[in-house]
């Protein structure tokens, strides 16, 4: 088996008047991310992280913050195509480890509704996927609550299926005699 690793990482700063999305799951807060998209920090380091492992560039390269398109966008799309692509090169995750860095809000009660979205959205089950949050202790944007953080790793494996079919195609089939 073929494995790689990738790592993803996100900020989004906090304003008041737009929503707090994170990992697919709307927060309830009076501050929500800025960015050209959703801003769901969440997502764009997991989708980091995807490509990342795959060698295909990185989130900025596949969704730009200039392309129009991407203009209020919801991150679940930019996860979704990119594990549509990588499926399609042959790789399926295996786990998924995310930190979630906030000051506010406390995001202890809704750590497992994040962690049941990215297990469905990367279509694992759940004990695949750790999600984890840290405050800033007070120190920096994410301790003065300007900001909101994430970390994500992840693991992929190359299918066997592929591998083989891959193997198939590069080595002269052996006959008899």
């Amino acid at each position: 088996m073929q494995f790689r690793i990738g790592s993803g990482h996100d900020t989004h700063r906090l304003a008041a008047g737009r929503p707090l999305i994170l990992g697919g799951v709307v927060i309830p807060h009076d501050k929500g991310l800025v960015g050209h998209s959703d801003a769901d920090a969440v997502l764009h380091a997991v989708t980091d992280a995807l490509l990342g492992a795959a060698g295909l560039g990185d989130i900025g390269d596949a969704y730009p913050d200039t392309d129009p398109r991407y203009l209020g966008a919801d991150s679940r799309v930019f996860l979704t195509e990119t594990l549509a692509k990588l499926n399609l090169l042959g790789w399926r995750v295996v786990n998924l480890d995310v930190t979630i860095f906030a000051q506010e809000p406390k995001l202890g009660p809704v750590k497992a509704t994040i962690r049941a979205s990215l297990a469905e959205l990367l279509a694992v089950s759940l004990d695949c996927v750790n999600v984890k949050a840290k405050t800033g202790e007070k120190v920096g944007h994410i301790g003065r609550a300007e900001a909101i953080g994430t970390h994500a790793v992840v693991l992929i494996e190359k299918a066997i299926s592929h591998q083989l079919s891959a193997v198939s195609k590069t080595e002269p089939v052996p006959t008899a005699g």
